[in-house]
């Protein structure tokens, strides 16, 4: 189940990005193995969960990443190679060794990903077996394939196709993510896959992704995990001969944009496809003091089974927002200066219900797939928004059956 109608776009040939996938039989017939190959030009940034379980790739992928620039990734899914201990690292160097064997590449130039399901041995035999059929069909024309072969619970594949004009130059980029459960910011949860033809030192690309992360992967959530997986990775080819740094402040701005809203489209695109969900829900906290208070406030909102159940049900139970927004423990907190609106229509002004709003007026707005909840808390200038979805019935079945 997913709210709305989101297929891939036509992806732009990104010049210095191939891409191949295969099948090693980890999750059946179906493509479970990812290779990319990266040019030499080609600077690379990310970020990586903060779960102190973090699974073997994680740890392999952050240590070669700090070494130098990536010639390939290898992404399988399927088997997350989580929890498996020093057999695990062990799996994960030899799919390394062998990608960079095949590559002609040293292995600290190979970061390694996995995703699927924890505390498995990882087949990795299964995946050597096959890399030698992802070098021969590596081409800069499959990112629809591999945002196929990326997928584990997810209903549909998801991506992003843009460019963006600067003078007499055009810049492209191409964006794939997976990820519909274990979802909630600390990072962020999923794996995600930009590339772009910019050129761009890897500090500076390193300070970008940091930026345009903490406004969209790291500003959802569906069930307030952290997976053990997470990696958001930004790749800028430098084939456009758009050097960022040479561009002025005003062109930097353009750029940073751009980029944002291409991960806010994935990062949504994550919340609509999440486990379960038949609503997607904007929760907008406005006139915080701080912006760690708006964040605190939107994620009680946004993480609360009886606000979300609520939600799934279209039943206008305005008191559950009120005691989402409640429970956090905020120094001098005016609740007589709270307003809340849902779809633009007052449901609250000074900390009570407005009399506009009835129960036929609450059914039909939590009727709509697309919900948004604004809070106006009063008491500053901050603003933060943050996505989500519900909980549906389907959400407990998907979890209670995922190893069965």
């Amino acid at each position: 189940m997913a709210t709305g109608h989101f297929p891939l776009p036509e992806f732009h040939d990104i010049h210095g990005v191939e891409l191949a996938t295969t099948s090693a039989g980890i999750k059946g017939d179906r493509p479970d193995v990812t290779l990319f190959k990266l040019s030499e030009s080609t600077t690379t940034a990310a970020v990586f969960t903060k779960n102190a379980f973090c699974a073997a790739p994680v740890q392999l992928a952050k240590r070669f990443l700090a070494s130098g620039r990536p010639r390939y990734l290898l992404i399988n899914t399927g088997n997350a190679n989580a929890g498996t201990g020093v057999q695990g690292l062990k799996a994960t160097e030899a799919c390394v060794r062998s990608v960079a064997e095949l590559g002609n590449v040293k292995e600290a130039e190979v970061l390694p990903f996995s995703t699927g399901v924890i505390g498995e041995p990882l087949p990795y035999e299964s995946i050597l077996n096959v890399l030698p059929t992802a070098f021969d069909k590596l081409s800069s024309a499959h990112w629809a394939e591999a945002a196929n072969a990326i997928l584990t619970t997810d209903t549909r594949p998801k991506g992003v196709s843009s460019t963006l004009a600067l003078g007499n130059k055009i810049l492209k980029l191409n964006g794939i993510c997976k990820g519909s459960g274990m979802i909630n910011p600390n990072m962020a949860t999923m794996l995600a896959y930009v590339a772009t033809d910019l050129s761009i030192g890897t500090e500076v690309l390193q300070d970008l992704l940091l930026k345009v992360n903490e406004k969209s992967f790291n500003s959802i959530t569906v069930d307030s995990d952290t997976s053990t997986n997470d990696a958001v990775l930004l790749m800028a080819t430098g084939e456009s001969q758009v050097i960022y740094e040479e561009l002025s402040q005003d062109e930097q701005s353009v750029v940073l944009d751009w980029l944002k809203q291409a991960f806010i489209e994935l990062a949504q695109l994550i919340i609509r496809d999440g486990e379960g969900a038949t609503k997607f829900i904007e929760v907008k906290v406005e006139s915080a003091k701080t912006a760690q208070e708006g964040n605190a406030i939107a994620y009680a909102v946004a993480h609360s089974p009886l606000v979300k159940t609520a939600l799934f049900a279209s039943d206008p139970n305005w008191g559950r927002l009120l005691m989402a927004i409640g429970k956090v423990e905020l120094d001098d907190f005016d609740i007589d200066k709270v307003s809340i609106f849902v779809n633009s229509e007052p449901l609250v002004a000074n900390g009570e219900k407005v009399s506009s709003f009835t129960e036929d007026v609450g059914q039909k707005l939590f009727a709509y797939e697309d919900i948004t909840i604004q809070i106006q808390l009063n008491r500053g200038e901050e603003a933060v928004t943050v996505w989500t979805s519900d909980l549906s019935h389907e959400y407990v079945t998907i979890n209670a059956e995922y190893r069965t």
